[in-house]
């Protein structure tokens, strides 16, 4: 189940990513060890370059910070999320999440799927359970995107949220799926669970490693805890045409979330609320780990308002911070998801287009 990386000693590399940034990409083979104690220089270069510029470039002002709460509790099942990262701000009106194939992506001999039930044996423990095939529904198509519904058998919660496309409009949603077209096929590269409020996202895989895994889970809207943490939704509309999902909230409010830049290295949502949450955390980063060789997230790392540079920690130690842009994600292979994509969320502004005046 490990992952071992090639023994080949590769040069540290650039590669462009898109049209404004580049990820620092590295190998690991001989020298890995010294590699390692460079390890906080290079993953401070890697997020400078990774994704989206920092958003204070060509800005005068200080990017909006937020606070950021670690709720995160040890576990042994590898199949529970025990990683809880709380956002909130009472200004915050719209910000990006996007995923990243982990710098590590390249070196890969073996990818890791499989779920892991063998410490899953504590009372509150998710169980394996029967195979049932799900009802499956198209909502929508179009030559390059479909998106699909699905209704299991069995979930935790009762359905609340009603999902509509156009003239459809379906209330046993439990899962909905975002396709691409592929070469020769089609790609999921985004799944939301409309009755619980949880995202998760990936870039579009890279042509010799298709498909990659599903890794951390993102929640947004206003967060409350019942039995875990979840967000509440009366209704879910997809727009075809802008390509985003419109939800409206249980306890008021809506927000907008919108399919930003797709391709083989990143995959990017943009996120815009109605108003600002007040009095709940407006977004958080769920996950799990219980070793550095088994997790979906490991580390985590902070640009801090003031900062001159990236603040690093493991993702159990890390104590919190007030921060204008976070990763989260991987240095080195879990045997766990380990193709599952790094998260970075930045551009947190207090309006709604993302042009912030900072705070």
């Amino acid at each position: 189940m490990s992952i071992v990386c090639s023994m080949a000693d590769r040069p540290l590399r650039l590669r462009q990513v898109s049209r404004r940034a580049e990820i620092l990409r590295r190998g690991c083979g001989p020298a890995w060890a010294a590699r390692r104690r460079l390890r906080p220089t290079l993953l401070a270069v890697a997020l400078g370059l990774a994704g989206v510029p920092p958003s204070s470039l060509g800005a005068a002002a200080e990017p909006l910070a937020i606070e950021v709460a670690n709720a995160s509790e040890p576990v042994l099942c590898a199949e529970k999320d025990n990683v809880t990262l709380n956002f909130t701000a009472n200004a915050v009106r719209s910000f990006r999440i996007t995923a990243m194939h982990p710098t590590y992506m390249g070196t890969l001999q073996r990818d890791s799927f499989e779920a892991d039930w063998t410490a899953c044996t504590a009372p509150t423990d998710p169980r394996a359970g029967p195979l049932r095939p799900p009802k499956r529904k198209t909502l929508y198509e179009d030559i390059e995107m479909w998106v699909v519904g699905l209704t299991f058998q069995d979930f935790w919660r009762p359905v609340s949220a009603t999902v509509r496309v156009g003239e459809k409009s379906e209330k046993d949603i439990h899962l909905i799926q975002v396709w691409v077209i592929r070469p020769m096929g089609g790609e999921e590269v985004l799944v939301f669970y409309p009755q619980d409020g949880y995202w998760r996202l990936r870039p579009k895989a890279p042509a010799d490693r298709a498909p990659t895994a599903f890794g951390s889970s993102v929640l947004i809207g206003p967060i409350e805890l019942d039995g875990r943490p979840i967000v509440k939704i009366n209704e879910v509309v997809f727009d075809p045409q802008r390509r985003s999902f419109r939800l409206s909230f249980a306890r008021g409010g809506s927000a907008s979330v919108r399919l930003g830049d797709l391709n083989e290295t990143q995959h990017a949502l943009e996120v815009a609320f109605e108003e600002p949450i007040v009095g709940a955390p407006f977004a958080a980063l769920r996950s799990m780990y219980v070793t550095d060789v088994n997790n979906d997230v490991a580390r985590v790392a902070v640009r801090e308002a003031g900062a001159s540079g990236w603040r690093e920690a493991g993702i159990m130690a890390f104590t919190g911070a007030r921060a204008s842009e976070l990763w989260a994600g991987r240095v080195t292979p879990s045997r766990h998801n380990t193709s599952a994509p790094d998260l970075l969320f930045s551009r947190f502004s207090d309006t709604s287009d993302g042009v912030s005046a900072g705070k």
